[in-house]
């Protein structure tokens, strides 16, 4: 009997760890935001996850691909930490840089076509489809005569991500 009482218990306590967890509620009823963690070593995957996205929507919108830029991709890091030092999401930096200054610094020779930014918890896919939400954010993603793409962030100890991404031609 006492051998049929452990085994019963066990199997509760390994049934309980089977419980999916919901998400938690925040006071307003809303589920909280999760934290997505980002480790150095998966840069070059989120970014060229990032390219094949973009290329993706660009594709079924009739748009050429675009290529992932090195100028481009420095000019949105620097903007990500500035962001995050500001603690404001907005397209000037804490110098009075635009972005069209700030690609210009790093010696892009093309044209500066769009920036996108955002202050977030979400992946950067997430954040790719929060982008394709409103018309002039996709309109940065979407233009037919963009041929480059930089794309970087900067994550807070707390977790929150300052994405952006610039186009360029």
């Amino acid at each position: 009997m006492y051998r049929l009482l452990i085994i019963a218990f066990s199997a509760l306590f390994a049934l309980s760890a089977c419980t999916p967890q919901g998400p938690v509620l925040g006071p307003n009823g809303k589920p909280l935001p999760r934290v997505y963690k980002i480790k150095a070593v998966s840069t070059g995957k989120i970014q060229l996850r990032m390219l094949d996205s973009v290329n993706a929507l660009r594709n079924v919108a009739g748009a050429a691909p675009l290529t992932l830029n090195s100028q481009l991709t420095a000019a949105a890091a620097t903007h990500s930490r500035d962001m995050s030092v500001q603690n404001r999401p907005w397209h000037f930096g804490s110098d009075g840089s635009s972005p069209l200054d700030r690609v210009k610094r790093t010696g892009y020779t093309g044209i500066m076509r769009g920036e996108n930014i955002s202050e977030t918890y979400e992946t950067e896919l997430e954040t790719l489809s929060a982008w394709m939400d409103l018309s002039d954010t996709r309109n940065v993603i979407l233009d037919p005569e963009s041929t480059d793409m930089g794309f970087s962030w900067h994550q807070d100890k707390n977790g929150k991500i300052w994405w952006t991404l610039v186009t360029g031609g």
